[in-house]
């Protein structure tokens, strides 16, 4: 397994963590199969969406905002139950195909790293999935 840290500045701040990625499915010597990109947080997520237009991320910050407002009477007592809301509805990891030993993703996909709890450390873990392994010599 593969981890990687994404450092954070802001209170909700989504990280392109692409390359990242590739490059540890490059290091897994994995040829055909999948990868398991994984966050171990409550507060986070990760996402695969459009990373051309930077205008995806702004539009899904905002519906994500207006689902899980600031506000309500939640009961948590950390006060960051809408960043728990926001990280079950983006998820915490997404299952990635591996073609030819590199990630094969769509023309405009990028991998995302959010936090809805920040600024903070946190990590991204990278599982190999059962597959076929390249022959390096």
């Amino acid at each position: 397994m593969t981890r990687f840290e994404v450092l954070t500045t802001q209170a909700e701040e989504t990280v392109d963590i692409t390359a990242q990625v590739v490059d540890a499915a490059a290091r897994s010597g994995l040829a055909e199969g999948a990868l398991l990109v994984w966050c171990p947080h409550t507060t986070a997520a990760i996402f695969v969406n459009e990373g051309h237009d930077p205008d995806v991320l702004h539009d899904i910050a905002l519906v994500l905002g207006r689902l899980a407002p600031q506000g309500l009477a939640y009961r948590h007592g950390e006060g960051n139950s809408p960043a728990h809301l926001k990280s079950l509805l983006a998820g915490c990891s997404v299952t990635l195909p591996v073609s030819e030993g590199r990630l094969a993703l769509g023309t405009w996909q990028r991998v995302f790293f959010a936090d809805f709890d920040g600024p903070r450390t946190r990590q991204v873990w990278v599982q190999p999935l059962a597959g076929a392994a390249s022959e390096v010599p």
